[in-house]
C-alpha cells in the first residue's frame, strides 16, 4: 500500500480547508514521513472534537489512504489538549492539525 507522506498530507489537507474558507493550520509538526495525524476540531461553539488515525483492525479497505476515527466529540478543549498530551508522552512524532469548522463535513474517511 503506497501511502502520502505525513508532511505531504498535512499541507494538502490545511490548504484544502483554508481554500474553502476554514481556519486550518499545523499547530504541531511531527515525523515527515510517518508521524500519525491528528486533527483538532473547533466547532466555534465551545465544544471541540479530535480526530486521531484509526485502528488498523476498523478499517474496511487496505489500500485506501489515512483512516480517521472519532476519539473526542463535542467536549471542552481542555480534553482535547489532555489526550493530546497523553499521545505526545506515547508518541512524540505525531502531527496535529487545528481546524475551525461550522458544518460537519470535515472531508476524511472516518470509521
Amino acid at each position: 500500500m503506497l501511502q502520502l507522506r505525513s508532511d505531504i498530507w498535512c499541507a494538502s489537507f490545511v490548504r484544502r480547508h483554508n481554500d474553502l474558507g476554514n481556519y486550518c493550520v499545523v499547530a504541531r509538526k511531527g515525523h515527515l514521513a510517518a508521524g500519525q495525524v491528528f486533527i483538532e476540531v473547533d466547532h466555534l461553539n465551545s465544544t471541540n472534537s479530535l480526530y486521531a488515525p484509526a485502528p488498523m483492525l476498523k478499517r474496511k479497505d487496505d489500500n485506501v489512504g489515512l483512516v480517521f476515527e472519532l476519539l473526542l466529540d463535542r467536549v471542552d478543549a481542555k480534553k482535547i489538549h489532555k489526550r493530546i498530551e497523553s499521545e505526545l508522552n506515547f508518541d512524540p512524532d505525531i502531527w496535529v492539525i487545528a481546524l475551525e469548522l461550522r458544518s460537519e463535513d470535515i472531508g476524511l474517511d472516518i470509521v
